[in-house]
């Protein structure tokens, strides 16, 4: 896709109503300085539209990028920051696990894995909330630019084991940096506009 256009639309905090959206969306999830932002500013071609920090936690709303009027990105709250107060973090689960069991146009989600270690606890739970709500979840591994050629694949394997997912499962590695994988990325999200990927239970 030839981005022609993006702009952040709508911001959704806790209490907040989620829009009813008509166009297909493609929801991103990760814990917090996961790579997140870097990985949607790689995809729309820009620089600073979605808020990087070297603060974890940044990121506490639903937040919904237009891409040239045909689809939304949706950048989910960073989990797993762990100096948050315990009241808050339960309330971005909820607000997540909300946005999953209620959108109607949410077509693909991604979950980002930083590819130099095995899935958390927090990825683990957010992975089974994913399939539970019947989505089966693109597996982005970030940060790859930061281990050797050839420890990608032993990676990879961790992260599939980590997680309990199917063989497969889709797990593209990607680089902010040298923007590897995300040609690969914008396949599936070129995909996503055709219809949407198979969720848990259907045939493929």
């Amino acid at each position: 896709m030839v981005i022609r256009q993006v702009s952040l639309e709508t911001v959704c905090g806790i209490t907040s109503r989620l829009p009813e959206n008509t166009k297909p969306e493609a929801a991103f999830a990760g814990k917090s300085n996961v790579g997140k932002s870097s990985l949607i500013n790689a995809l729309m071609n820009r620089k600073s539209l979605a808020r990087t920090s070297a603060q974890p936690g940044k990121t506490q709303t639903i937040n919904f990028y237009n891409i040239n009027e045909e689809m939304y990105f949706v950048d989910l709250p960073g989990y797993g920051y762990a100096k948050a107060p315990e009241e808050i973090k339960a309330q971005w689960g909820k607000m997540i696990e909300r946005y999953l069991h209620k959108s109607r146009m949410l077509k693909l989600v991604f979950l980002l894995v930083d590819i130099r270690h095995a899935p958390s606890a927090n990825d683990r739970i957010m992975y089974e909330w994913i399939m539970g709500q019947n989505y089966r979840p693109v597996i982005i591994a970030t940060k790859l630019d930061k281990i050797k050629r050839s420890q990608i694949q032993k990676q990879v394997k961790e992260i599939r084991l980590g997680l309990g997912a199917p063989q497969d499962t889709i797990i593209i590695p990607f680089s902010a940096q040298t923007r590897q994988g995300r040609e690969e990325i914008w396949e599936l999200l070129d995909g996503c506009l055709k219809g949407a990927l198979p969720r848990t239970g259907q045939e493929a």
